[in-house]
């Protein structure tokens, strides 16, 4: 599948005589070719495109030898989309927002807010041990009574508990793009995405 690699710039309201619609407004691309996976050399066919642009002092001597030797502009971003046919690219070949137009559905993958260590009231909604009222204690907001003493003698796995909270790949499938801006690289979905403005996003056509 085609795509492009790109970052939230943020949420707005896109207004329609049918009514207003919650978009999120994407900056994609440019996306310059960086290689291409071929059947024959590596077993599948992918386009590995680049994002982000920076200069070569910013880069790991290998990394470096490795732009230099594919004869493109250094990128902070590696991503593979693999496709069936790779026939009609070259490596060097800038993709833009000009490879999907008004109307398309395309799905987006980002990563949600990463919160840390949280416990289970934040992490799964418990609603916490006892009342809030008839003398202080400590345990708020603990989980409670989880184990048993007869049968089987230990915590269930899989319980729900404490740990980390967020970061994780979340795909949001069948988002229409509502308008697309060239000259800013610019891409208006409809619908939300994950992650904190500024995150990454692969879009997938």
């Amino acid at each position: 599948m085609l795509g492009l690699i790109g970052r939230k710039v943020g949420m707005t309201t896109y207004f329609t005589p049918e009514g207003d619609i919650g978009c999120t407004v994407i900056e994609a691309g440019p996306c310059p070719i960086v290689n291409i996976r071929t059947l024959e050399r590596d077993g599948y066919t992918a386009l590995q495109l680049g994002y982000d642009e920076i200069k070569p002092k910013h880069l790991t001597k290998p990394l470096a030898g490795y732009f230099k030797k594919q004869g493109v502009q250094p990128v902070r971003l590696l991503r593979e989309y693999r496709m069936a046919d790779v026939s009609g690219y070259q490596v060097g070949q800038i993709l833009t927002v000009s490879i999907f137009s008004e109307g398309d559905v395309v799905s987006v993958v980002g990563w949600t807010k990463g919160r840390g260590f949280a416990g289970v009231v934040k992490r799964h909604g418990f609603a916490g041990v006892g009342g809030r009222t008839h003398g202080q204690h400590n345990r708020e907001r603990h989980p409670g009574s989880m184990g048993s003493n007869t049968f089987p003698g230990r915590v269930w796995k899989g319980k729900r508990l404490a740990g980390r909270y967020g970061n994780e790949r979340v795909t949001i499938e069948n988002l229409s793009i509502l308008k697309i801006i060239p000259e800013k690289n610019i891409l208006v979905v409809s619908g939300s995405v994950p992650g904190p403005k500024g995150g990454l996003l692969l879009i997938y056509k």
